[in-house]
């Protein structure tokens, strides 16, 4: 259920600002509208801290943990230090990437001293490096105008140092003069990489006070709030006033509090007009349990929209254990969702949720006899006795043709998609009712719509034997429906609302079309749920070929292979299953997953993200 808001509005003299400002974070039930980003100072001192626990959490991984809380004072002389030794790190880097880079040119020419050169200059002996081509090194060679002298060839190429300047005739490439040579700047190199390590110790021993970093990282978050509302707050000479969101559950509480710190309000039911309403979903405790899907997915439903969380949770359920497919894979859930209850010493909804989807998982995959995709696993009577023949996935074990479990599926999964659509459909009419919208009547167009669509998909697809004729008028009737009443609104006349749906009745045609698809995607549980299958059975008859000394490496196939099979189902899960009841579900029910979440100013106890 979505909690009813309201919107409120607060005012006290402007020289209680502060005070205000605290009571209301001490309330915690007003969701600020419009609210402003906070000061630079406090957004910078979020992201510095932020970065520096990050940093030492890398270099200190195998360190202590010490519970102990620095004070301010001593936090900030430690910041310091992991700033100076990050500093450190950096300069350090790059300094020794330009000396590696320096070396690397100079490799071929060997070691020399470059202050010994500049020395002869002074002396007036100008000595120039180059490298040579063959024909051009014999030219210089003979050259009465180079004075030349011979050196070790560098690569593929003749070199020689040169007195004074080559003639523009002879071409050859010169070697920049370094500002040191080889030996100092391997000494170099060293020196920046025990630099390096040592400020790479300092971070280490940072990481002992993560739990210090984590209590100035909460404070300087709850900073950087304040300050949001501090600049958020409207003032004059005389008054400040903060406006936002309450829900309607909490305006007693806020009644006693504004009368006790007597402060002046307003509240009132938000417009028609306000997109800015924030969204507070009550779970009830069978929907909860989605809300870490839903968290992890970003999607809400706006403030006017409908909660169907539980639809989407069952849905969801079904449609995971339809594409993962394999009962042993649902055992592995199972287990997983029992090591994290014993790790945790409780059942989260994150948990909870694995449990549900194990639980599914196994029922599907036993009901279609797929046991890590192998076909051994029907010849256990307790295991072919939990198969529904038409479902098995070896259905010669039972009788059964190949094609008519294929149908059997295909059929079951357009049902499926039909219920979803059709239920979609009459939440979308239900809200209409409730809001007095006649154009209800164009989501009973659509449910028809959707039911002609199935019955067709399966006249075409499973060539299930079905009289054409009436679908094709149910399609045509649901058509007109739709174009007659898909313009209705509150405010509207009859008139109005009929001008508008005949305007949109090409949209409607090309809707009433895509109406085929939305039916049709629910195919794909069926195709990759087939998908799934024929990979593990791949893997199990590669694994099956290699025998004797080969077992080993039997084994690492079945690992890797039905571990990558179990990593593609959870992604399908996610394109597949997510996208049924995001985008065909719930634009039946017309959601468009718009909300903002209900956040209230107030002071965080633990670190968001």
């Amino acid at each position: 259920m979505i909690e009813k808001m309201k919107k409120v509005c607060v005012v006290d003299l402007a020289s209680k600002k502060d005070s205000m400002l605290e009571s209301l974070r001490d309330l915690g039930v007003l969701h600020i509208s419009d609210r402003k980003s906070a000061g630079r100072e406090q957004a910078e001192k979020f992201t510095e801290l932020s970065k520096a626990l990050l940093l030492v959490k890398e270099y200190g991984k195998d360190t202590e943990r010490s519970d102990k809380i620095l004070s301010d004072q001593e936090f900030e002389e430690l910041l310091g230090r992991v700033q100076a030794a990050a500093d450190g790190i950096a300069k350090a880097a790059q300094q020794k990437g330009a000396a590696l880079s320096e070396l690397d040119r100079l490799a071929e020419w060997g070691d020399f001293d470059p202050q010994a050169v500049r020395e002869l200059k002074k002396h007036g002996i100008d000595l120039h490096f180059f490298r040579f081509s063959k024909a051009d090194y014999e030219k210089a060679a003979v050259s009465e105008e180079v004075k030349l002298i011979p050196l070790a060839d560098v690569g593929k190429m003749k070199a020689a140092a040169v007195i004074g300047e080559l003639p523009e005739d002879i071409q050859a490439s010169e070697l920049v003069l370094p500002e040191k040579g080889v030996a100092q700047l391997q000494q170099e190199i060293a020196a920046c990489e025990k630099k390096s390590e040592d400020c790479g110790a300092a971070l280490k021993d940072a990481a002992a006070y993560e739990a210090s970093f984590k209590d100035q990282i909460l404070k300087a978050q709850n900073e950087e709030i304040m300050s949001s509302a501090q600049r958020t707050a409207a003032e004059d000479s005389d008054f400040v006033w903060l406006s936002g969101y309450i829900p309607e559950a909490e305006m007693d509480k806020f009644r006693a509090f504004a009368s006790e710190n007597h402060l002046a309000w307003s509240a009132d039911d938000p417009s028609e007009e306000d997109e800015d309403v924030p969204t507070k979903v009550k779970y009830s405790k069978g929907s909860k349990i989605i809300e870490p899907l839903f968290d992890m997915l970003g999607i809400l439903p706006g403030y006017r929209e409908q909660d169907v969380s539980i639809w989407f949770l069952i849905f969801f359920t079904i449609f995971t254990a339809m594409i993962i497919g394999d009962a042993a894979y649902g055992l592995l859930f199972l287990i997983l969702a029992v090591v994290l209850t014993v790790k945790n010493k409780k059942v989260n909804n994150v948990i909870f949720l694995i449990y549900v989807l194990a639980g599914a998982t196994i029922v599907w995959g036993a009901i279609t006899g797929t046991w890590f995709g192998s076909e051994a696993a029907m010849k256990i009577p307790l295991l072919r006795s939990l198969v529904i023949p038409n479902f098995a996935n070896y259905p010669e074990y039972f009788g059964v043709t190949a094609s008519t479990q294929q149908n059997t599926i295909m059929k079951f999964s357009f049902t499926l998609g039909v219920i979803q659509l059709a239920l979609g459909c009459l939440l979308s009419a239900r809200k209409k009712i409730m809001e007095k919208n006649l154009s209800f009547i164009a989501d009973i167009g659509w449910l028809i719509a959707a039911s002609a669509m199935y019955l067709l998909a399966l006249y075409l697809v499973i060539g299930q034997s079905i009289n054409v004729k009436p679908v094709f008028i149910a399609i045509i009737a649901a058509f007109l429906i739709v174009v007659l009443f898909g313009g209705m609104e509150p405010g509207k006349s009859f008139g109005q609302g009929l001008k508008a749906g005949l305007s949109g009745a090409f949209t409607v045609f090309l809707d009433t079309i895509s109406c085929f698809g939305n039916v049709m995607s629910y195919i794909r549980l069926f195709a990759v749920g087939m998908a799934s299958l024929a990979i593990a059975q791949s893997f199990n008859g590669i694994a099956s070929g290699m025998k004797g000394p080969m077992t080993i490496a039997a084994v690492v196939v079945l690992l890797i292979g039905h571990g990558l099979n179990l990593i593609m189902g959870l992604l399908s899960v996610i394109v597949h299953g997510v996208r049924l009841n995001v985008l065909e579900f719930s634009g039946q029910a017309g959601l468009e997953w718009t909300g903002t979440a209900y956040k209230p100013f107030k002071k965080n106890s633990k670190i968001e993200n």
